[in-house]
């Protein structure tokens, strides 16, 4: 995260911080907080403090990631150089406040959904900002959430795509198959007709695709008749509207929702000199 945090740095402040370096003295010091504008779950503080040491200044979290804070709570002091906290203001609240803006909605969709079935899992998707992926992802951990997989390159999920491509379900899953036994093989279907035959194929976990709640409830508890140990795993359309829907039609809710369209919590940054 440290290299990264440097190219985010490089991106927004470039050749230099022009204004800062026109209007404040470098030898000018400064002391600043960071405050919660509204009551959310808290996640990126760790992020933003690791943008101010790299600048040179220093951060104290006063509340831990993964925590409620209600409006008005400060949840980080900074000092040190006046052009570092200004340089490091954007991308710290960047990070603060899209983070806690993912953990506060899934902590809710968590909640809701655990009061129908306490054993589901609320999971991101890869519907992420680019290169925002690994922070986005921590965020639904620290709201409760699942991350579900990081990439391409760390679970065998075979989609529709895939399917059209290999010639059909049972084919797919046969030459996914020769992966490592240590990897668990899930694919996506679009009907019922498939996702039996993804069962009787072998397949670890179903992924039901855009099926309204009530059919994939049904669906949910036929697959797990013929077979227990299936997992189940619901996707396609999921938003807070209707995801308690889902809640007693699946082991894992895939909300792709709570990255791409998640809103921001509010957070500012007040400075002053030191």
């Amino acid at each position: 995260m440290r290299s990264r945090i440097r190219e985010y740095l490089s991106e927004d402040i470039g050749s230099g911080d022009i204004t800062s370096e026109l209007v404040v003295p470098a030898t000018q010091r400064a002391k600043g907080r960071i405050v919660a504008k509204e009551t959310c779950v808290l996640a990126g503080a760790t992020e933003a403090a690791e943008v101010f040491m790299e600048l040179g200044a220093k951060a104290v979290q006063k509340r831990k990631d993964g925590s409620y804070v209600e409006k008005g709570d400060v949840v980080m002091t900074v000092s040190g150089p006046a052009r570092a906290l200004l340089a490091g203001e954007r991308l710290a609240l960047n990070f603060i406040m899209r983070m806690s803006g993912i953990a506060t909605v899934t902590r809710g969709l968590a909640e809701m959904c655990r009061e129908v079935n306490p054993e589901v899992r609320v999971a991101a998707t890869r519907k992420t900002v680019p290169g925002f992926r690994e922070v986005e992802k921590r965020a639904v951990a620290l709201g409760g959430g699942d991350p579900h997989r990081f990439g391409l390159h760390d679970s065998v999920l075979i989609k529709d795509n895939h399917i059209r491509i290999a010639g059909g379900v049972r084919e797919a899953l046969r030459r996914a198959r020769k992966s490592s036994f240590t990897k668990k093989v899930e694919i996506e279907v679009e009907n019922e007709k498939d996702a039996f035959a993804a069962l009787e194929a072998g397949a670890d976990i179903v992924m039901l695709d855009n099926f309204p709640p009530a059919e994939a409830g049904r669906l949910y508890r036929a697959l797990k008749k013929r077979r227990p140990d299936i997992v189940v795993e619901v996707s396609g359309g999921i938003t807070p509207a209707n995801i308690r829907g889902y809640a007693g039609a699946a082991d894992i809710i895939s909300v792709g929702w709570i990255t791409h369209s998640v809103r921001s919590a509010d957070f500012s940054m007040e400075m002053e000199k030191a």
